[in-house]
């Protein structure tokens, strides 16, 4: 397997128990795009009349570009869940890129956009608001990715190594189970806490820390929705938590609620939570 085609994102995020009231469809990019480009995702749905439902996300630590209701926006790492609430008919499409990736476009610090979102239009002109208007006429994933990725590749980057470098942090994080701290990775990759600490700032936008926690409270929500009668504590061991109490407060903190309490309601199906 080659090194863009490790995955740098988890498949998780989507709180409580998936594909109701609405269908997630990811697709890879064209392999030269995919040091950058982790997949495209297309989110659609329809309800009848009167009705609205609603999805809850706990989002990755990476950059999306989005095309909803006729616009395009950046959207910088989100460290909170949030949550979409749809009607009627329609769809979302977005291009979510490696985590540190999108700092070659973006041409400063990533953790200047976190938690936030400036419009297409901001960071590449008039073009941005023209591709959402073709984007937004296309007749299917086919023609919205091949918009997208024609888009991206006029205006790709010079390489930048230390991309590369935070890609490869960011996938030990994400698949090593040996790694329950940040001390761990400065020892893996020979480097100091705070060249780590100030390469994620600039690359992803937030720490470390908080990536390696996203991504195992991403896995507890996702094994605790699919299992629901598996224990919550035999879950948190799985995963490197040592200290059940630190768990609860981290679940409790990033999903929204104690995670028998998100147990019960997957087992239900009923929406968990919202933001």
């Amino acid at each position: 397997m080659s090194r863009h085609e490790v995955a740098t994102t988890s498949e998780y995020g989507v709180l409580g128990v998936r594909d109701i009231d609405f269908s997630l469809d990811r697709y890879p990019p064209a392999p030269d795009l995919a040091a950058l480009v982790e997949r495209h995702w297309l989110v659609s749905w329809s309800l009848p009349p009167g009705r609205e439902a609603s999805v809850t996300l706990l989002p990755h630590p990476c950059v999306n570009v989005v095309l909803d209701r006729g616009r395009i926006g950046v959207h910088g790492v989100g460290r909170d869940r949030f949550t979409y609430v749809f009607r009627g008919e329609g769809r979302v499409f977005g291009v979510k890129f490696r985590p540190g990736a999108f700092l070659p476009f973006l041409g400063r610090p990533l953790s200047s956009i976190t938690d936030s979102m400036l419009s297409a239009e901001q960071l590449w002109g008039p073009a941005a608001a023209e591709l959402a208007t073709r984007m937004t006429a296309a007749c299917g994933v086919d023609e919205l990715v091949a918009l997208g990725e024609a888009f991206l590749r006029e205006r790709w980057p010079a390489p930048d190594p230390q991309v590369e470098f935070v890609g490869d942090i960011v996938a030990a994080l994400l698949h090593d189970r040996t790694i329950s701290r940040v001390d761990d990775v400065t020892e893996r990759f020979g480097i100091t806490p705070r060249t780590l600490q100030r390469l994620f700032q600039r690359y992803v936008g937030v720490s470390p820390k908080w990536v390696l926690r996203r991504y195992r409270l991403h896995e507890a929500a996702a094994v605790l929705a699919r299992e629901q009668h598996r224990s919550w504590a035999e879950v948190a061991a799985d995963l490197g938590y040592f200290d059940q109490s630190h768990f609860i407060r981290d679940f409790t903190s990033a999903i929204g609620m104690p995670p028998v309490a998100y147990a019960q309601a997957c087992r239900l199906q009923v929406q968990p939570v919202s933001a």
